[in-house]
């Protein structure tokens, strides 16, 4: 039963929405009529679905955002006939930041992926420290329970790895972004070695693109191509918070052949392996 104190602690803990979140307050609102129909506390229902009263809570006022294991528990346990699993696509969606929900449905489903990064690891490649030490340097600040978010929602974006049949994938990656110890140096030395070993998979081949090399075909900035099951090609570009895809095939072509071109310029995939090899020596 929905006690006075817990719709009181609603009213003054539910944030403003923002862009996109809406489906994160309708499903917490849907979930605890519910659970109130259900005539459970948050506490008792907690137990039965394995989560803190707390994290009930948080979920129920919009503040964080369920997994979808905790959707799928709390569905059975409620017997809400799937309308909580109905939301659950939508509800994984608005782990991500606005600028990026496009881009990750699309890449989650790509049949191929090229990547250039030239300010970080690509977050596919990051491991969970590295990736949690560039959230917490964003300015201005995130919130802890944001960062919690966006961490899990990084890592499961790697869940791409184990799809069959894989994806194939290629990145090229700045080697100055191999240097920049974010997170620290024993961060970077693992997730160097992540970056090593994830392009050792036979559809995966990952490039490096020296500091010395005076000819460079992708000054204006990072950017990812993405290829879909039906055969169309979408690009994703982003720069400070602001993003696009570009679905217009002149755009296209000419990222196509920037791309073709940076990677006629960047190291092999086995010189990069061997520079790879020696930064994590140094780091």
């Amino acid at each position: 039963m929905t006690t006075q104190n817990e719709t009181d602690a609603d009213a003054e803990q539910r944030p403003d929405d923002e862009p996109g979140s809406g489906v994160v307050v309708a499903f917490g609102r849907q979930l605890k009529l519910l659970r109130g129909r259900a005539g459970l506390d948050r506490t008792e229902f907690g137990k039965r679905v394995g989560y803190a009263a707390q994290s009930v809570a948080s979920f129920e006022q919009g503040r964080r955002i369920p997994q979808p294991v905790f959707i799928d528990r709390a569905d059975d346990v409620l017997d809400a006939g799937g309308v909580l699993k109905a939301l659950k696509e939508e509800v994984a969606r608005a782990q991500y930041p606005a600028f990026f929900r496009d881009a990750a449905r699309l890449e989650a489903k790509a049949a191929a992926l090229n990547v250039y990064a030239m300010y970080a690891v690509p977050g596919l490649l990051q491991t969970e420290e590295y990736a949690e030490a560039v959230f917490r340097m964003q300015r201005p600040l995130l919130d802890d329970d944001v960062i919690a978010q966006r961490l899990e929602a990084r890592m499961v974006r790697q869940d791409i790895f184990d799809r069959s049949p894989a994806p194939l994938m290629s990145f090229v990656i700045e080697e100055s972004v191999l240097r920049r110890p974010i997170g620290g140096w024993k961060v970077m030395r693992d997730t160097l070695e992540q970056v090593l070993l994830t392009g050792q998979s036979r559809n995966i081949e990952v490039q490096v693109m020296p500091i010395e090399r005076e000819d460079h075909a992708a000054l204006g900035g990072p950017f990812t191509l993405i290829d879909t099951h039906k055969g169309d090609r979408i690009a994703y570009a982003e720069v400070q918070s602001d993003s696009r895809l570009y679905t217009g095939q002149a755009k296209i072509r000419e990222l196509e052949a920037r791309y073709g071109i940076l990677r006629s310029q960047a190291l092999t995939p086995k010189e990069s392996s061997a520079l790879i090899t020696e930064l994590m020596g140094e780091a």
